[in-house]
C-alpha cells in the first residue's frame, strides 16, 4: 500500500531536483496542474497512469523508489539530464523504396511497427 504523504514527498522532491513548477511538471508529463496539487496536498492517491507518466517522462526515477521508497534517486543506472536537456532524436534517413510489380499479387499481411518495439500486425481473412 502506498503511503500518500510519504509518495508526496518523494513527488516533490522529483519536482524540486528538475527545477520544475507544479504547472511545468504537470505539463511534462500530460496532466492537469489539479492532479499535481491535489496528490501533493494528499486529497488524492496517485493512480498507476499517472506514475506511468513519471516514469515514462522522466527515466531517472525509479519506480519502488517513488512508490515506496525503497531504492535511489536520481537513478544511477541512467544518465541524469535536466529537463531542459532533452537527447536530441536524429530524423530518419530516407531509403528509396524498391519498386515491385504488383500486378498479378495480392496482399496478404502486412506489419507495422512502432517506435516503442512493439508492433501489430494485420492478415487478410
Amino acid at each position: 500500500m502506498i503511503n500518500s504523504d510519504e509518495f508526496s514527498k518523494r513527488l516533490q522532491k522529483v519536482i524540486d531536483y528538475y527545477s520544475e513548477s507544479a504547472s511545468s511538471f504537470s505539463e511534462k508529463i500530460g496532466v492537469q496542474r489539479s492532479s499535481i496539487s491535489h496528490i501533493l496536498s494528499g486529497r488524492n492517491k496517485p493512480s498507476l497512469d499517472f506514475v506511468l507518466k513519471i516514469l515514462s517522462s522522466y527515466p531517472e526515477v525509479e519506480l519502488y523508489w517513488l512508490l515506496n521508497g525503497k531504492g535511489e534517486f536520481p537513478s544511477h543506472s541512467t544518465p541524469i539530464l535536466q529537463s531542459q536537456e532533452k537527447p536530441k532524436e536524429k530524423a530518419p534517413e530516407e531509403t528509396p523504396l524498391p519498386r515491385i510489380d504488383t500486378a498479378d499479387k495480392s496482399i496478404e499481411k502486412i506489419v507495422i511497427f512502432y517506435t516503442d518495439g512493439t508492433f501489430k500486425d494485420f492478415v487478410k481473412d
